[in-house]
């Protein structure tokens, strides 16, 4: 499963673990601007019991495009009551989620495993286009043709994305539930000193999702 060491994909690791699943989680060193989540993922697979966790670097700075891997482009900071733009924001990782996916489908040939868990949200997100269900099918569809193990009938992988139709709030109280410590967990594109910025989208999008749930955030 891919574990960034934020909110969602916590969450799911847990809920993958809940469905009676060694986790195998999978997280990438590519370029992004701190490395306060890879500690965050860190904390998760070990709280949450993670087979193994694997840290794999890759370096999307060599393309850009982001806002999260291109030091000329600022981090948006929409404000904690501003609406979100409605367009696609400038911390959209041109084809994050299939290059993840991509290295997901490999170890899971390897490990002879034919379940992969990612935390995508049609719901409460940034508007990427990799998150959505259209694109998920269509990634699914492409994998159970893409490997050995798929054309000699070893594997049909399945997709799960428990959280595609939950709002954020929805998201916290199924994590609670299967007892996830958020105080582990990091969302925040841009912290200052390790601590969350509380005005980029991402820390906007989780504040909004503890005030619905009538909690407090146990990260701040």
């Amino acid at each position: 499963m891919l574990l960034s060491g934020g909110l969602d994909s916590s969450t799911v690791l847990a809920i993958a673990r809940s469905d009676g699943f060694d986790a195998y989680a999978l997280s990438f060193r590519y370029g992004q601007r701190h490395d306060v989540e890879l500690a965050a993922a860190r904390r998760i697979a070990e709280h949450l019991g993670a087979a193994e966790h694997r840290i794999v670097d890759i370096d999307l700075r060599a393309f850009g495009g982001s806002a999260l891997t291109d030091g000329t482009i600022s981090v948006p900071r929409p404000g904690p009551d501003d609406e979100l733009d409605a367009q696609i924001p400038v911390t959209y990782v041109p084809a994050r989620n299939t290059i993840f996916l991509s290295f997901a489908l490999a170890w899971a040939e390897v490990l002879d495993a034919a379940d992969v868990y990612i935390g995508v949200s049609a719901i409460d997100y940034s508007g990427y286009p990799d998150c959505r269900p259209e694109f998920i099918e269509a990634y699914q569809a492409m994998a159970r043709l893409a490997t050995k193990a798929a054309v000699e009938g070893s594997q049909k992988l399945t997709i799960h994305t428990p959280l595609i139709s939950l709002t954020k709030a929805q998201t916290i109280q199924r994590g609670l539930a299967l007892g996830v410590d958020y105080g582990l967990t990091h969302s925040c594109y841009d912290p200052v000193d390790g601590r969350p910025c509380g005005t980029c989208d991402s820390c906007v999008l989780r504040a909004r999702g503890f005030a619905a749930a009538g909690l407090p955030d146990p990260a701040l």
